[in-house]
């Protein structure tokens, strides 16, 4: 049986082994060839992990910290194993996020066939099939393939970007930065808590008062002039978008190397086109970006990158979107079979129409739609009537509607 620190010495060898093999890939992209690749790598790193984890977690002495003066060579020793220990186990994480994140990104972007019968690509592990198998590009695109070059399969994302240049590294820093940040979310009260005398005892209460109002003019009418207050809420943060540092360590790494200059804007606008373009039900089982919110209830400035420039931009524009398509889905809850012959990605595009200021052209530009087919969509949805429930700039549709009389009240009948 190998010791721990042979088992180590292997992880790292094969993680070396697979990133320079990597390379090799992209160098003539054959995309069966690479789903191959990435699924062998996949399952020679899911068993050192698991083997690796076990050790580490069990056989590694608690050493917090070392004295920079400690001199004992035991103790130094003893830690420096300890280091190297973790660092091999990180390093094997974050490779096989970057393994996940890529096989996902190739399964939402091609239908896999063999012969004439579709197959899942989690299944191509047969060398022998490899030039049998036909990749299909599907009709909508979610990510950005071009990126896949630039994940970190050897899970060694600072050897990797201390091989970049430093408008690279200032990019990583700032995507990096912009997916670690807490969502904010700025109520529209004040959440107080009000101790007040009241027939000579002394009482409490909660209550909630406007922003924009006289705090102390409005708590004098209520409770006379015996009275002290504090704020309990105001501001509150709603945990970070990507739960996950291997993700957003790879992301980052990916979309800097990728383009340094707009890298940030891609990502944020990947990001925005992933929430429109999925349900929530696809969301969970895509894997796209592991641990992302599915849903989000706040602002994020990540999804602002893409909107800057646009007319009229203020900071949570993008966010906003989001958050009112994340409610739309909550509403079309049982009423989906009304509009079941729409697409899940077309109807995304029906939704943006709906609660953003851009035209049907500007939303099929930035979703990448097929303009005639979102158009046919946003006309079945005017068509069920839900759109009435849905949104509240109700103008924007009518050129949507029939035109003839005959048309009209066969909608209205049709909407009863």
């Amino acid at each position: 049986m190998t010791t721990t620190e042979e088992l180590v010495a292997q992880v790292n060898k094969i993680l070396d082994d697979i990133g320079i093999d990597m390379m090799g890939l992209f160098e003539n992209l054959d995309i069966p060839v690479l789903v191959f690749y990435l699924n062998r790598n996949l399952e020679i790193l899911r068993e050192f992990e698991e083997e690796l984890s076990r050790r580490v977690g069990e056989t590694v002495p608690s050493v917090r910290g070392i004295d920079k003066k400690e001199k004992d060579p035991h103790i130094r020793w003893l830690y420096k194993k300890k280091h190297n220990r973790i660092l091999a186990l990180e390093r094997l994480r974050s490779a096989i996020v970057a393994h996940k994140m890529a096989l996902a990104l190739i399964s939402a972007n091609y239908s896999f066939y063999l012969g004439n019968r579709e197959i899942d690509p989690k299944t191509i592990r047969k060398h022998e099939e490899i030039k049998k198998i036909k990749a299909v590009k599907k009709p909508v695109a979610l990510g950005r393939i071009d990126v896949l070059p630039h994940l970190a399969y050897s899970g060694d994302v600072l050897r990797l970007l201390g091989q970049e240049s430093v408008e690279v590294r200032e990019a990583f820093k700032l995507i990096k930065s912009k997916l670690r940040e807490k969502g904010v979310v700025r109520k529209k009260s004040f959440r107080i808590e009000v101790e007040y005398w009241d027939k000579g005892r002394l009482r409490k209460t909660r209550l909630d008062i406007p922003t924009d109002a006289d705090i102390e003019s409005e708590l004098r009418k209520r409770f006379g002039k015996r009275f002290r207050w504090r704020v309990l809420s105001y501001v509150k943060t709603k945990g970070v978008l990507i739960n996950n540092h291997y993700t957003v360590d790879n992301l980052a790494l990916a979309y800097a190397a990728f383009d340094p200059e707009k890298g940030p804007e891609l990502l944020g606008l990947d990001l925005f086109r992933y929430y429109f373009l999925t349900s929530e039900k696809e969301r969970e089982s895509l894997g796209l970006y592991p641990d992302i919110k599915l849903c989000i209830d706040c602002h994020y400035s990540v999804f602002d990158l893409p909107f800057m420039k646009e007319k009229g931009f203020r900071t949570g524009f993008g966010s906003m979107m989001i958050i009112q398509k994340c409610e739309i889905e909550k509403m079309l809850s049982g009423k989906r079979s009304e509009i079941s012959n729409i697409p899940n990605y077309l109807l995304g595009g029906a939704i943006l129409y709906g609660v953003s200021p851009f035209d049907e052209k500007k939303v099929a530009e930035l979703l990448e739609l097929d303009l005639d087919r979102l158009v046919e969509a946003i006309r079945k949805l005017v068509l069920s009537g839900l759109h009435k429930s849905l949104f509240t700039n109700l103008e924007k549709f009518e050129k949507f509607m029939p035109k003839s009389d005959k048309a009209k009240r066969f909608l209205e009948l049709l909407q009863g």
